[in-house]
Order: C-alpha cells, then sequence, then structure tokens
C-alpha cells in the first residue's frame, strides 16, 4: 500500500512536470565506421552508427569529459525513444536527474535499428548477421574514438541496451563509473523468452511472402503474427484491465493499436533485430563489473519473469550492484516499466550519490 501511495504521489508531481516542460530537441550526427568487420567474418565498407546528443561535454582539471551518459534502448527502437514525456520530461527537464545543462547524454540508434545501418537501407536479407557484440562494439567505438570519452558517468540501458550494459560493464570495467541496466537478466536468453522469439521470426520467414527475405511487398501475415506477440510480450495485467475492463474496449484497442504497430515494421529489420540476441550470455563473468550499479526488473514483466530467481542468484555474485524487483501495479508497464521514470528516478538518485 505504501508503494502504490508513494506511486499515487509521483504521478501527480509527473503530471505538473510534463505541464510545464518540452522536452529538447537534440543534435543528431552519424558516425562512419570504415570497414567494419562482424564476428561472422562479415564486413562493411562503411557502417553508419546514428548518434543523437543533448547538452555539451565538461573537462576536468586532466581534461578528460567527465560528465558523458549513455543511454542504450531495446530491441525495435531507437535513441529517440528517450525523448518520450515518460522519460525526458522526468529526467531531462531543468533541474532534472539528468539535466542536459549539467550533462553531456549520448543516445545512440544501435545498429539495425533508426536511422543507422540496417537491412531495409539496401542489403536486405545480405545484410550481415550483427549480433549484441557487434552492437556493443560500435557503441564504445563511438564513445570513446568519436566522441574522445574515455570514462562514462552512466551507462543506463532498457531491455535489450540492459543486455548491452551487461556486456560492456564486463569488457570494460573501468569504462563506466555507474550502471543502470532496466529489465533484462545476465543470462543466456533461454526457455520462453527464446522461444517466443522463434516464433515471431519463424512467422515472418515462414510467410511465402517473404521470399527469403527478397520481398516486393511486405509480408503482411508474417508481420502481423509477430506483431500479435510482441504485443503479449509488452503487456502489463493490472493496467491493461483497468484501461480495457470489457471484451468490446479489448477488442477495440487491438483493432487500432496492431495495423499502427505492423505499418512500422520492416520484416528483414525485425527478424535481424531479435536475431542479435542469439550470442548474448555474459553469466560467466559477472564478478569482472566492480562498478557501482543498481539493476531494476519489474514485477509484471512477461519477458523477465521475477519468479524465476535468475535476478536474485545472479545479483550475489555482484558486489557493488543494488538489485531491486519493483512490485506490480497499475502504475508498472510490464516490460516497458524501463522508461517510465516515475516509477525508479529515486533510485537512480541514490546510484548517482553513490557513485561520486
Amino acid at each position: 500500500m505504501k508503494f502504490r501511495a508513494a506511486l499515487a504521489g509521483l504521478a501527480l508531481a509527473f503530471s505538473a512536470v510534463t505541464c510545464a516542460f518540452a522536452a529538447p530537441e537534440p543534435v543528431t550526427r552519424d558516425y562512419l565506421i570504415k570497414d567494419f568487420r562482424f564476428r561472422t567474418g562479415e564486413s562493411l565498407p562503411e557502417l553508419r552508427l546514428r548518434y543523437h546528443t543533448l547538452g555539451q561535454p565538461h573537462r576536468d582539471a586532466k581534461g578528460e569529459i567527465d560528465n558523458a551518459v549513455l543511454i542504450l534502448h531495446g530491441t525495435g527502437g531507437s535513441g529517440r525513444q528517450f525523448l518520450s514525456p515518460q522519460f525526458a520530461d522526468v529526467l531531462f527537464r531543468p533541474g532534472g536527474l539528468l539535466d542536459p545543462a549539467k550533462y553531456f547524454i549520448i543516445l545512440p540508434d544501435n545498429i539495425g535499428h533508426g536511422g543507422s545501418s540496417k537491412p531495409s537501407d539496401g542489403l536486405r536479407a545480405k545484410f550481415p548477421k550483427y549480433d549484441y557484440a557487434d552492437m556493443v562494439e560500435a557503441q564504445h567505438r563511438l564513445v570513446t574514438q568519436r566522441l574522445g570519452v574515455k570514462q562514462l558517468r552512466l551507462i543506463m540501458g532498457t531491455s535489450m541496451g540492459c543486455m548491452h550494459g551487461f556486456m560492456w560493464a564486463e569488457q570494460w570495467p573501468a569504462g563506466a563509473r555507474a550502471l543502470m541496466p532496466m529489465a533484462c537478466q545476465p543470462v543466456e536468453i533461454a526457455g520462453r523468452n527464446r522461444v517466443w522469439r522463434q516464433m515471431a521470426m519463424s512467422a515472418i520467414t515462414s510467410d511465402p511472402a517473404y521470399r527469403g527475405g527478397d520481398y516486393q511487398a511486405q509480408p503482411a501475415q508474417g508481420l502481423t503474427s509477430a506483431a500479435m506477440l510482441l504485443v503479449l510480450a509488452g503487456s502489463s495485467p493490472i493496467p491493461w484491465q483497468q484501461q480495457m475492463p470489457t471484451g468490446a474496449a479489448a477488442d477495440a484497442w487491438i483493432a487500432q493499436e496492431l495495423p499502427r504497430r505492423v505499418a512500422a515494421m520492416d520484416a528483414n529489420d525485425f527478424v535481424w533485430q531479435v536475431a542479435s540476441s542469439r550470442t548474448y550470455d555474459p553469466s560467466k563473468d559477472l564478478e569482472k563489473i566492480t562498478a557501482p550499479m543498481t539493476w531494476i526488473n519489474f514485477g509484471d514483466d512477461f519477458i523477465n519473469p521475477p519468479e524465476l530467481g535468475i535476478a536474485e542468484a545472479a545479483a550475489k555474485r555482484l558486489k557493488t550492484t543494488r538489485f531491486i524487483l519493483m512490485p506490480a501495479s497499475e502504475k508498472t508497464r510490464g516490460h516497458g516499466s524501463h522508461t517510465w521514470a516515475v516509477l525508479w528516478q529515486d533510485e537512480l538518485a541514490d546510484l548517482l550519490k553513490r557513485s561520486e
């Protein structure tokens, strides 16, 4: 009850903020990496990584940038998703925890997403079969080589970005002063999580209109089935029941929502995005993580169900980590709770303080 009352108070405060604040427009640029070689052995003569920034870099007495914050998006998203009101209007507002007047915020579009190189640019099914390691390598080059940041003030990641955060922390333990992964597990993707992903990809690739990735028009049947699975994976039972308390309301919602989602999808881009998780497994090297971390999962997350106990077991090996499982409520949003900053901004404030 106390948790719900606190969320209600935060929601009122959030409403007051959104009435008076509009998220700033970021500076958008492209970083072109020549002769990028993927782990499969494939390569591109030029890999484009689009990124968006807010604020300006600050340099310490040694001339090093000390205020850079890297925020990593999830599967199918882009860096611009963090300009949504539920995130930006809480964190990026004047005086907010990640106020661009204080921090240099970096929002990349990962390989295969947004404005970065992806199959739908023209290569289609001939596009290299990238994985998370390729994506993290490109992020690291952007941060260190293009932007000249030796150590990030914070890495924050949601869903796929959460998993990328674990990979960053193991590969470059001194790469960030603080870590905040949200909505993921630091183990191989298996069980139901693997199965629904395979089902979504198969729905597309088994559609005769897919034609091995050389389709003339989007394979609508396959995309519709994949979008249905995505809707379920991102569902949150308590608010959905409140918002759609009758069968008619639920039918009306899905009739409107499904076409909107399908219209925004490209078949090859989606298959490559989902398949990129196939090699992820940071479980062997968790002890390499030494930076202060706050890791948050959510009680109503279909993709990362808390009843498996995976997070609690992993957290015992993370000596600098505060693991939090937020209980499901009418304010949480299932897997998507990671983008509703009103839910967890106090934990971010605590992390920034203890990593000063």
